[in-house]
């Protein structure tokens, strides 16, 4: 069982890195009493192939015990239990926060009518100390954007095991529709077409007959092979960018022979690269 403790001030990127690891599988629980963890990860262990679980906490100064003291005894139990236990904190400078908190207009959680924004800040930090205090990995998040913060928790946490970006290959006919999920779409009906061929007319392009009909064209398989390497140049860029699906659709006219076929072939040479690799036929499937 793998066990993440996420924390932080707030405003420094908890809820950025949970929702990362929650896009690479882990069951993530924000704002959860650390008297209860113990609780919760003894049903984890009850449960059937607990030994897999990945689990992620965020914890933060709102609901967080008021007997700090009694942390370090209660994160050693929950290492026994764990294969993998690791806290991150997340920081990040005052004034930073100031501006942050200033820009988006956000309550930040331990301000009231008696407490301000300064006021609340510094009173969270030391709230927070002891734990920070148990760190195992602290990302001071002061000069991060976005991406660069999902980088810096996939680097940390996960690193060569991260499950990588999911792709999706969309076959679909253009008279029925563009996806309107498509990140990249490519239009294939250049090419020749089997429907004219009245012995492929109603067969896809999943069937062996209307694989050879198009193996046999040398346009379909330039075309295959352009934009084979037009995806496996821009995806690494997408997976440096932090990006967990890339949806690629190809459309012929009426979605059953030359868009399934290239979507296979493709979904084929990708799989080569990738470990999430997969193919829908929205004619095929929606009938």
């Amino acid at each position: 069982m793998q066990i993440l403790v996420i924390s932080g001030r707030s405003g420094s990127g908890k809820t950025t890195a949970l929702n990362l690891l929650e896009d690479e599988g882990f069951t993530c629980i924000d704002n959860l009493p650390v008297s209860l963890l113990p609780v919760l990860i003894e049903k984890l262990r009850l449960r059937e192939n607990a030994e897999s679980a990945r689990l992620a906490i965020g914890i933060d100064a709102r609901n967080i015990d008021s007997d700090l003291g009694a942390l370090p005894k209660l994160f050693e139990s929950v290492k026994v239990a764990s294969d993998a236990f690791k806290v991150l904190y997340l920081d990040t400078s005052k004034e930073v926060l100031l501006r942050r908190f200033s820009e988006t207009r956000r309550k930040h959680p331990l301000t009231d009518l008696d407490t301000g924004l300064h006021e609340a800040i510094s009173e969270e930090d030391l709230i927070l100390a002891p734990l920070a205090s148990l760190a195992d990995v602290t990302i001071d998040t002061s000069s991060l954007n976005l991406h660069e913060l999902r980088s810096a928790v996939k680097r940390q946490l996960i690193g060569s095991e991260s499950q990588g970006i999911a792709i999706m290959l969309t076959s679909f006919g253009f008279k029925f529709g563009v996806p309107v999920d498509s990140d990249f779409l490519f239009d294939v009906r250049c090419l020749p077409n089997p429907y004219w061929d009245t012995a492929l007319r109603k067969k896809s392009g999943l069937e062996p007959e209307v694989q050879a009909f198009l193996n046999e064209k040398a346009e379909v398989l330039s075309m295959a092979e352009d934009i084979t390497l037009f995806a496996e140049k821009w995806i690494p860029e997408f997976e440096q960018n932090n990006r967990s699906y890339l949806n690629i659709s190809i459309g012929c006219t009426g979605g059953m022979h030359r868009s399934v076929y290239l979507a296979e072939k493709i979904a084929q040479r990708l799989k080569t690269k990738y470990n999430n690799v997969q193919t829908r036929h929205r004619q095929l499937n929606d009938g």
